[in-house]
């Protein structure tokens, strides 16, 4: 395997999805437990980015005698490794940050076969003024600035950028480099591991009873089914209609769940969540409201049922790495219901098998449980729902107009077969009213906006690229059919800076 100390960055798990892409385990192992690899080292070691500088007063750390593997510094990784092994890092005189152009200075095995010149993903403030004795540098920066060094004799490297997101030019073949360095075994595929998923099942759950929230989305399905088929009757699956599904999600979940003749148990409580919700337009609390509804409604529905003691939630690491610090580095984006809204009343234990996994990978392993394609092939769908799609108040009149907006969108995606090639669509819906004009009548309706964004891993993602005519067309058919919209924006912002919701 190769072992990835996570000093913090929001993109460590990108570097661990990269490496799985070419079918080597990877580890993430907080830096303040990174003593605990001497015993069973890996056959690479990566050092994650981070928001730190070398000076901080509690900056991350790890032993500086390093061990006698092929190593990867990226970002704070490179500037750690700079500092450590005697080298000098300075706060840089231009901060860089996005696109930015590196010349490769000297030949190195990173970059055999790559061209002179390309772009990559800068995001730092420090930069390496000095490389430590014995290392090189290998590329600069068109700032000047070192972009990446390396000790060819220890087989230790360092790149001031991020080549795990797809904003850098070749950085999957530079991890792939760097892999074929350490001479890992490509024996890594999440579906051969339905069998560990079920034993963490198994040995969480004991002989306790667990309730599962299944959505309809890959994630909770997924979950759903391998709960079934591990606990059996034990295992009881909730769907929840909170009042903020999609158009006609509720029938077809449950529609879906009968073909597969497994149990599921339906809850209308949409008036509930949205007497809650009244008056919010918090986006982090709306998200605490729905979280802990959520969780009062499974422990209500457990009491009436027979020793269950924990709750199933199909998180996946998006959701943790946006939601929470995970081991109490990396900073937190947004919460999610199913992570960050939690009551600290919950007496049920949570039971999240998938919380390693991004969405491709459950994905897979969702294939391997034979569920069918309309459900492995959905687009992702938010726990909080269109609550974070109608920004502002949620009311019952808004999420209709949300609901036929969006069901349209969708609908001319499948239509002109596009569905497929969009990671993720929506249609949200915004607090402001503009004036317009149909027909001979004066307006004063919703602007509505439409995003679809494609990604591999949903922790960085690009605006999908619509042809003018296509999403004039989709546009003008939402603005005629649905009452309470007189205008649409189509949302081209990046992730990041944006995040793939509106809320």
């Amino acid at each position: 395997m190769i072992h990835i100390i996570d000093f913090g960055s929001q993109v460590t798990h990108n570097i661990a999805r990269r490496i799985r892409e070419l079918g080597t385990y990877t580890e993430i192992i907080p830096y303040i437990k990174a003593d605990t690899l001497q015993d069973h080292l890996g056959e690479g070691l990566i050092l994650s980015g981070g928001q730190y500088s070398v000076y901080d007063p509690s900056v991350p750390s790890i032993n500086p005698d390093l061990p006698n593997i092929p190593i990867l510094g990226i970002c704070y990784g490179q500037q750690w490794l700079a500092y450590s092994q005697g080298g000098k890092v300075n706060p840089g005189q231009t901060r860089e940050y996005g696109k930015t152009k590196i010349s490769i200075s000297r030949n190195s095995p990173l970059f055999t076969g790559l061209p002179r010149e390309f772009n990559v993903w800068m995001s730092h403030g420090d930069v390496v003024e000095q490389v430590p004795p014995g290392y090189e540098v290998i590329a600069v920066s068109e700032n000047g600035h070192i972009a990446a060094m390396q000790n060819l004799e220890q087989k230790v490297f360092g790149v001031q950028f991020h080549p795990e997101v797809d904003n850098t030019e070749y950085g999957r073949g530079i991890l792939k480099k760097f892999d074929t360095l350490t001479g890992s075994p490509h024996d890594w595929n999440p579906g051969n591991r339905i069998d560990e998923y079920s034993r963490y099942i198994l040995n969480t759950v004991g002989d306790g009873n667990l309730v599962v929230g299944v959505s309809g989305g890959v994630d909770s399905s997924a979950l759903g089914i391998l709960a079934h088929r591990t606990l059996g009757e034990r295992a009881h699956l909730i769907f929840i209609n909170n009042g903020l599904l999609r158009k006609n999600e509720e029938q077809e979940v449950i529609d879906a769940f009968a073909k597969l003749s497994i149990p599921l148990q339906y809850v209308d409580a949409s008036e509930r969540f949205l007497t809650a919700l009244r008056s919010i337009t918090n986006p982090d609390e709306k998200r605490k409201i729905i979280g802990h509804e959520f969780i009062y409604v499974f422990q209500e529905i457990a009491q009436s049922l027979s020793n269950i003691t924990h709750l199933g939630q199909g998180t996946l690491y998006p959701d943790v790495i946006e939601s929470v610090p995970i081991y109490g580095s990396s900073s937190t984006i947004k919460r999610h219901h199913n992570v960050g809204g939690l009551p600290e009343s919950m007496h049920l234990q949570l039971v999240e098998p998938f919380s390693e996994l991004f969405k491709d990978e459950v994905r897979v392993v969702a294939t391997e449980l034979g569920l069918p394609i309309e459900i492995v092939g959905r687009h992702p769908f938010p726990g909080p729902g269109l609550a974070v799609r109608c920004i502002g108040e949620v009311t019952p009149e808004r999420l209709e107009i949300l609901r036929n907006a969006d069901a349209i969108f969708i609908e001319e995606l499948h239509k002109r077969n596009l569905y497929k090639e969009i990671s993720q669509a929506l249609a949200y819906l915004t607090d402001t009213k503009t004036v317009g004009v149909m027909g001979d009548a004066h307006t004063y309706q919703y602007l509505a906006g439409l995003r679809a964004v494609v990604t591999k891993d949903f922790m960085t993602a690009d605006a999908y690229p619509f042809p003018h005519d296509i999403i004039n067309a989709i546009c003008s058919r939402i603005i005629n059919e649905v009452k309470g919209i007189n205008r649409i924006v189509y949302d081209h912002t990046q992730k990041p800076p944006g995040t793939i919701e509106p809320e």
